[in-house]
């Protein structure tokens, strides 16, 4: 009968320790939460070439930034193919905090000055949240400086304001696409006929080569046909080009048929026509300072 007792308290003793071991793990499963993996690097620069990109300045960072296009491929010899002109944009973007950058620039195109606000929605992610894309909202203001009587009228005539959804996604590690919807909204135009209010689907990619170069391509298709404006004749804007990273610096090497580097300019108001070599030579090179 004592051998059965033994028994008895033997099964117990290596049975009911288990239970706790079994609430132990559990507990522990629970506490130990699975990371989120931000993606990061959809695009190298907060430029895809003319237009914004997803990316953002780092909070506290400021990057200022040179935006340069020559002339026109198709004039010729005697302005070497265009070199021997220029159109300029200086441009400092700042980043504030992790969801927020703001921008303040001044270009040759028209004198104009632009502001601009660009706020963080969504970041592609995976883990304990999988999100499959990124998104920001983009919105700015230009303000045109020449001397014209028709605008000094009034200064409202002077101002556009720009609109925009920013929305990529990075498939691989070396290719990322972005949609980029816009509206633009210009207080004065040229004729009673051509339209205050534009809008555009931009597309736009990235394809990682080496480490430390892509080729990028830009494309806006306006809703309005080109060249259905009585004032001038319009294209939709197309850039195709290089990123080259240089330690601080991100180099961006390209041809558009785009002249100005602000989204009210070479989206509404594009001249250039591929067909006929109506292409500029263009680069943006940025600097990044830390504070």
């Amino acid at each position: 009968m004592k051998k059965i007792y033994f028994l008895l308290i033997i099964g117990f003793m290596s049975f009911s320790p288990a239970f706790p071991q079994d609430d132990l793990e559990s507990l522990l499963d629970d506490a130990v939460e699975e990371p989120i993996q931000y993606t990061s690097a959809t695009f190298k620069n907060t430029h895809v070439l003319n237009g914004h990109s997803v990316e953002f300045i780092r909070p506290h960072d400021l990057e200022f930034r040179i935006s340069h296009r020559f002339g026109q491929l198709n004039t010729g010899a005697y302005e070497l193919w265009g070199l021997d002109q220029a159109n300029i944009h200086y441009g400092f973007e700042y980043g504030v905090n992790d969801w927020l950058n703001v921008g303040y620039g001044r270009g040759t195109y028209q004198k104009t000055y632009d502001g601009f606000i660009k706020m963080r929605l969504l970041r592609q992610s995976s883990g304990k949240k999988n999100r499959p894309i990124s998104m920001s909202y983009f919105t700015s203001i230009a303000v045109n400086s020449l001397n014209q009587k028709e605008l000094n009228d009034y200064f409202t005539n002077r101002m556009a304001y720009t609109h925009a959804l920013l929305i990529a996604r990075k498939f691989t590690e070396k290719l990322s696409l972005q949609l980029s919807p816009h509206f633009i909204h210009r207080n004065f135009v040229e004729t009673s006929v051509d339209p205050n209010d534009i809008f555009a689907m931009g597309l736009g990619g990235r394809y990682k080569l080496t480490k430390r170069v892509s080729v990028n391509f830009e494309y806006f298709y306006v809703v309005d046909a080109p060249g259905s404006y009585p004032s001038q004749k319009y294209y939709n804007p197309l850039s195709i080009g290089f990123d080259i990273e240089t330690g601080g610096h991100v180099f961006q090497l390209h041809l558009t048929n785009s002249l100005a580097m602000i989204e009210k300019g070479f989206i509404a108001e594009t001249t250039g026509n591929w067909l006929d070599g109506g292409v500029h030579l263009g680069f943006n090179i940025s600097r990044v300072f830390t504070f």
